[in-house]
């Protein structure tokens, strides 16, 4: 087994974004949908199928242990077996709570201090404190193959299994709505978060959150990935835009336009599923737009209590926050 280290998640992210624009014209065509007929849910895609990976890597750095009383350190189980996770503590008020699952982007499948570090610039934050800060749960779940957890990375396709084992375990917390688990993620975070949303049963997420997705993994090239990209049938596996029409809750995709846009410009082209809104947020990049769109989004969600979701966001108030938060 080859193993790396995990590497600073804040220059992995941006190694992600970077290499994600220099392949963004070599990527192998994988779509093999017919336009306006639908796809199918990306688990009854899946059925079957078994993921062939090229290369076996994983890492091998404990998580952090977090501050006491900003998170607590558990293990969920998920298919790959126990993973590392953060997790709010228990507030003891005896009320159920809504929940935000964060995850980060790079290629480390890893979770580390970026959960709780302070004084991140305002360009470059990518915490997702702003839901911790407004009061909300959060759960950020390592992944196969990540810290020191059994297993190997898939390149997005068994991490979708361990998303979901950490919402199941989330959704059975005495203390946590199990109707009101968000999910959200940032660049392969949120290409993961995408998937995963296409993967889930009806009702599992209240809604999804995505910044930065790309349209397809394998267009983060073949020096990132462990399964072939050039096979198409493992391509479209791990492709959102193959999916989207699987999405059953309210979610959003959003980017700046000075980031990786023209993947989302693809996504939106090919949505026709009506609960899923698409941004692209003018004067803002891959990491400038997180940040005042995590803290306006914090904020609606603490309003968003009754039966069905109420999550929306427009462009409008997304660049007034940015122009806000300079």
């Amino acid at each position: 087994m080859t193993v790396s280290r995990p590497a600073n998640p804040l220059a992995m992210a941006a190694f992600a974004f970077a290499i994600l624009m220099a392949s963004a014209c070599k990527k192998p065509a994988t779509s093999s949908s017919a336009a306006g007929t639908g796809t199918p849910a990306l688990a009854t895609a899946r059925a079957g199928f078994a993921t062939q990976l090229i290369k076996q890597e994983s890492e091998d750095e404990p998580a952090p242990a977090p501050p006491k009383g900003v998170f607590d350190r558990i293990t969920y189980n998920s298919p790959a077996g126990k993973l590392a996770a953060y997790l709010s503590p228990d507030p003891a008020d005896g009320k159920k709570h809504p929940l935000v699952i964060w995850l980060v982007g790079g290629f480390s499948n890893s979770i580390s201090e970026i959960a709780w570090e302070e004084g991140m610039p305002v360009k470059n934050d990518q915490s997702a404190s702003a839901y911790r800060k407004a009061g909300l749960a959060m759960m950020y779940p390592s992944l196969r193959g990540g810290n020191d957890n059994p297993g190997v990375k898939e390149g997005l396709y068994g991490e979708v299994d361990d998303v979901l084992a950490a919402a199941a375990h989330a959704a059975t917390l005495p203390w946590v709505d199990p109707a009101r688990i968000y999910l959200g993620g940032h660049s392969t975070g949120g290409t993961l978060a995408l998937l995963t949303a296409a993967a889930a049963p009806e009702s599992r997420f209240r809604a999804v959150i995505a910044f930065g997705p790309i349209d397809e993994v394998a267009g983060y090239g073949q020096k990132n990935l462990p399964f072939d990209v050039t096979d198409a049938k493992e391509g479209r596996l791990r492709a959102p835009v193959e999916f989207l029409d699987g999405i059953s809750c309210a979610a959003v995709a959003m980017e700046g336009a000075d980031g990786n846009s023209d993947s989302l410009a693809v996504m939106q082209k090919r949505n026709r599923n009506p609960k899923l809104n698409f941004i692209i947020v003018a004067g803002q990049d891959h990491f400038s737009v997180l940040a005042p769109t995590n803290a306006l989004l914090a904020a609606k969600i603490l309003t968003d209590k009754g039966p069905t979701c109420t999550l929306r966001v427009t462009a409008a108030e997304i660049q007034a926050a940015c122009t806000k938060a300079r």
